[in-house]
């Protein structure tokens, strides 16, 4: 006698999904975001032969940048963006409000089976799209590695830039094609990989607007009355410099040892500008263990300047 047939236990329904060959060359897009990346970003799909049907926008600046970025696309609230972006629905919103916004979208049934969900986080990967997933919408994590101000300009800064890039396998060809329809560089990022990655960006684009300004209001405290006029050839050789050379660019007194002088550039910050000092001690501290580690600063010449940098905020020796 034969043994009984055992019942398999029922399988977990899954959300249909759109098979890849399916996703048309032009893509029907929606824009959730029209701050400055979501509108340039969309401006430039639109460019290329890409609908963008719908975006949001109800600030003062959004509606201007939608204006000027993308006059004849329509505004409307995010559920309505996302139901209108058949294709492709790409969300630039604010690394800590992305979350929020792709689990709304999801609860109100705006997403659907085999609709691409875009975000533009340099921070999030694909976790952050769980909520879509579920519904079995396709997750992408696209980042342009770019600095924007949602103007036209930015849109003439796209071609050959970087764009961070976290996929699953089956999403890689689109991805690849909607960075190259943008004009860009894919760079596959793993998804533990994101925070680290973004980290970087913001610390070398972010921060170097901040050593920029910070060296300008120094030389204004100097009587300099033009300060750019007197940084833009000097940074922009430093930074080429950098990037060719890498920490064989570094010059300077840190880099020389020359304590002496770093005292002096010490006991005058904390006099004029004492804001600045902090940030001054930890590049310079920084700027001196890399300096070290490239052969350029001989470890006789760092000691003094160490015992130099080892102060407190006020100046004085710790």
């Amino acid at each position: 006698m034969s043994a009984p047939l055992r019942t398999r236990p029922a399988a977990r329904r899954r959300p249909a999904t759109v098979p890849f060959a399916t996703i048309p060359a032009v893509l029907t897009v929606g824009v959730v975001g029209a701050g400055r990346v979501g509108a340039t970003l969309g401006a430039a799909l639109a460019a290329v032969g890409h609908r963008v049907v719908a975006t949001t926008g109800s600030s003062g600046a959004s509606q201007a940048r939608v204006a000027l970025l993308l006059p004849t696309v329509s505004r409307g609230p995010a559920v309505e963006v996302a139901r209108a972006a058949t294709d492709l629905l790409l969300i630039a919103v604010p690394d800590d409000a992305l979350a929020g916004v792709v689990a709304g979208l999801a609860a109100e049934g705006a997403l659907r089976p085999g609709q691409v969900v875009a975000h533009t986080s340099g921070a999030h990967g694909l976790a952050v799209l769980a909520p879509a997933v579920a519904v079995g919408a396709r997750p992408l994590a696209l980042h342009p590695a770019m600095t924007f101000t949602g103007t036209p300009d930015d849109l003439s800064r796209l071609p050959g830039i970087s764009y961070g890039v976290t996929a699953p396998a089956e999403l890689r060809p689109l991805a690849a094609r909607l960075v190259a329809d943008l004009g860009g560089v894919p760079e596959w990022i793993g998804e533990a990989d994101r925070p680290l990655y973004h980290a970087a960006l913001a610390h070398g684009a972010n921060h170097l607007v901040t050593l920029v300004n910070e060296a300008a209001d120094r030389l204004r405290d100097a009587g300099v009355a033009q300060p750019e006029k007197v940084l833009a050839p000097l940074l922009r050789a430093a930074l080429e410099n950098a990037l060719r050379l890498g920490d064989d660019a570094l010059t300077g007194p840190v880099a020389r040892g020359d304590a002496g002088t770093v005292a002096r550039h010490l006991t005058q910050l904390a006099s004029t500008a004492p804001e600045s000092l902090p940030a001054y001690l930890a590049l310079a501290r920084r700027t001196a263990d890399r300096a070290m580690a490239a052969g350029r600063l001989r470890p006789v010449d760092a000691e003094p300047l160490f015992g130099v940098l080892d102060r407190d905020q006020s100046g004085v020796a710790a």
